[in-house]
């Protein structure tokens, strides 16, 4: 039978993890299955969401931005995606694909900047509520290749300027939760990159056929 509902696909990992390449990969997969699909961002996503994403990626050289600054933004501009974007979207049947989500919180404020997983919670309940992934995609990687990736790609956000140990904190908050979350899968994405794509679309379409959709067999 073919599945009447959307479907809400989150891609997780330290930036260098490759999750922008398994995105794309993502979309071609649901698309040979004749699924509609788009694909977003966090922060981002919306016009205002974009707007606070430059924010928090170019911090005012003259103005310390507080942590929880940081974390408010973030879900302001995840109220916005969820209203205008992610809500009417799986209404009308479209499969969303997340380049980061609520895990990036957790993992970003609380594990990097240290900030207490009850405030996250508590801005969860208010914000999220029921709109969490149907599946999350974790891209494991160590935080030394990640930071090698990252100084390759150019110049570096003020996220990605923080040091090993903070990258390290987050890894380790990642592993955490996604232990606990059953509906995940993890690819190890310290591989070559054919290696990696070859078992995020093998797991994904594995996930795939237990949705009932029709037409997809393998």
């Amino acid at each position: 039978m073919i599945y009447n509902q959307g479907k809400f696909i989150a891609l997780e990992g330290l930036d260098g993890s490759g999750k922008t390449h398994a995105c794309n990969l993502l979309k071609n997969i649901l698309r040979k299955h004749k699924i509609q699909n788009i694909i977003i961002r966090e922060p981002g996503g919306t016009p205002l969401g974009e707007n606070i994403r430059n924010i928090i990626k170019n911090l005012h050289p003259y103005e310390i931005i507080h942590p929880k600054t940081i974390l408010l933004l973030i879900y302001a501009s995840r109220m916005q995606l969820i209203q205008n974007i992610i809500a009417p979207a799986l209404k009308n049947n479209i499969w969303i694909i997340s380049d980061r989500y609520e895990l990036s919180s957790f993992a970003y404020q609380g594990g990097g900047f240290k900030i207490k997983k009850e405030l996250i919670i508590f801005l969860h309940n208010i914000i999220v509520q029921s709109y969490t992934p149907d599946l999350t995609i974790y891209l494991d990687v160590i935080p030394k290749y990640a930071l090698q990736r990252i100084i390759q790609r150019g110049k570096l956000d003020q996220i990605e300027k923080n040091n090993i140990h903070f990258f390290t904190r987050i890894r380790n908050i990642y592993l955490n939760l996604i232990t606990q979350n059953d509906n995940s899968i993890t690819i190890d994405a310290n591989l070559k990159i054919d290696i990696v794509q070859k078992d995020i679309k093998n797991k994904f379409k594995k996930w795939l056929r237990t949705c009932k959709i029709h037409g997809i067999r393998g």
